[in-house]
């Protein structure tokens, strides 16, 4: 063994990129140190634990169970995994509120979803259809096809014969909340894997978080491997320097951190996002019942003009959300909005109380997240994979270089570790 293969692979960042390739690297017997820059690992999946006791998860989030990198990675039983109900309840533009479930897990709700008014009884044929569609692939042949690549998510939904009315009730309000963009800009082909991971599996959060997600792959690693508060200042070739001025030898250097981040660790590197999507998620607790009925839905606003785009009740998914007595609302505003949070505070208020009832005036406003790089942007035409390795000591990572999802995020964090295993 030369003295180069002793020195640890250094990753830098413990979000969901960095902890998958450093497991892989791990289960394979090399040396491995994960730096940091945050308090905590777990990069844009993080939760907050208030002194109350509220689990805040920063910005509304949830598993999709059949990603395949997570069912390669993960253990579920660990994560004590909890279900939302698979459907929603949609609050029309007219003010109407129609309950919309999925027929395809749900059979006796088939006839419940064929008299919703989210659109027409052809539109949810066509649902019926795409769903037999994308069980015939896999997800890496979705996410592979370049036709689909080349145009966006509302021209196919159009060109496969939608409604305006399902576009605008369903559509725009359930992906466009999945996508951060409720113009459906996004790539056609993200869509089918996401319509995919929606028909064949669950939408969970783990009991105690989301952030249990990367705690279970930190914990996996020998201790010390994850350096926590330990901001890179630059890297040059295989060493990094700290923002201490310390400097550090690797055998290799893998960047784990978003595409802004990286940026500034890789200058002369092109760009390999084309920007992001942003959301605010704004937490009230509410004291008394809620009117949801612990029925684990998420509710849903086709109004264009809306600002709850979405409303969760977290509590009622997995009861260590909030303290004994006390519920949870979670409300999320996708896009700027350009409001201060008092602002946008008092306006969401009176957007709950016309859709939930006066009740909703004395909700304690606990937190608001507002997350301007929330999930990278994924127009039409942008490649569903950027090359992984820049130089022969030197790779990147992460769900900007990909395709915006946590799935994505394990995946290129695997690829990479492969890639440094095959050398």
């Amino acid at each position: 063994m030369t003295a180069t293969s002793e020195k640890p692979i250094i990753i830098i960042g413990a979000g969901m990129a960095g902890l998958t390739c450093a497991n892989y690297l791990h289960r394979a017997g090399r040396p491995v140190l994960v730096l940091e820059a945050a308090d905590a690992v777990g990069g844009r999946v993080r939760t907050d634990v208030t002194p109350e006791g509220f689990r805040l998860d920063r910005g509304f989030q949830v598993l999709l169970t059949r990603y395949p990198e997570v069912q390669r990675l993960m253990d579920y039983g660990a994560l004590n995994l909890k279900p939302f109900r698979q459907g929603a309840i949609i609050r029309l533009p007219n003010g109407e509120q129609t309950t919309l479930l999925n027929p395809l897990r749900q059979p006796t709700a088939a006839l419940t979803a064929l008299a919703s008014a989210v659109g027409t009884l052809p539109d949810k044929l066509r649902v019926v259809s795409l769903a037999r569609h994308v069980a015939q692939h896999t997800p890496q042949e979705l996410l592979n096809r370049p036709d689909l690549n080349a145009t966006d998510t509302l021209r196919f939904l159009h060109h496969y014969g939608w409604s305006e009315q399902m576009i605008t009730n369903f559509f725009r309000p359930f992906f466009g909340g999945v996508f951060l963009d409720r113009g459906l800009s996004t790539a056609a082909n993200f869509f089918e894997f996401v319509f995919q991971q929606f028909a064949e599996g669950e939408a969970v959060v783990p009991a105690l978080g989301m952030q249990q997600i990367p705690e279970q792959l930190a914990a996996r690693l020998p201790a010390g491997t994850v350096r926590l508060n330990t901001p890179v200042e630059a890297i040059d070739g295989t060493t990094v320097r700290l923002w201490t001025d310390q400097t550090l030898e690797a055998a290799a250097v893998v960047v784990a951190v978003d595409g802004e981040a990286a940026r500034k660790l890789l200058p002369g590197q092109p760009a390999a996002e084309a920007g992001w999507n942003q959301t605010t998620c704004t937490y009230f607790a509410a004291p008394a019942a809620l009117p949801s009925r612990h029925d684990r839905l998420l509710r849903l606003n086709a109004a264009p003009d809306a600002l709850a785009h979405n409303v969760a009740f977290p509590a009622e998914v997995s009861a260590d959300y909030a303290p004994a007595g006390q519920r949870l609302v979670s409300v999320s505003t996708h896009g700027e909005h350009g409001l201060r949070e008092a602002a946008l505070t008092a306006k969401l208020r009176q957007e709950l109380a016309a859709w939930f009832g006066a009740e909703a005036n004395s909700w304690q406003h606990l937190r608001s997240y507002t997350l301007p790089q929330a999930l990278p942007a994924y127009p039409a035409g942008q490649p569903a994979h950027q090359p992984l390795c820049l130089t022969d000591h030197l790779y990147r990572c992460g769900d900007y270089t990909a395709y915006p999802s946590l799935n994505a995020a394990m995946q290129t964090g695997r690829e990479v570790a492969e890639q440094l295993l095959a050398n």
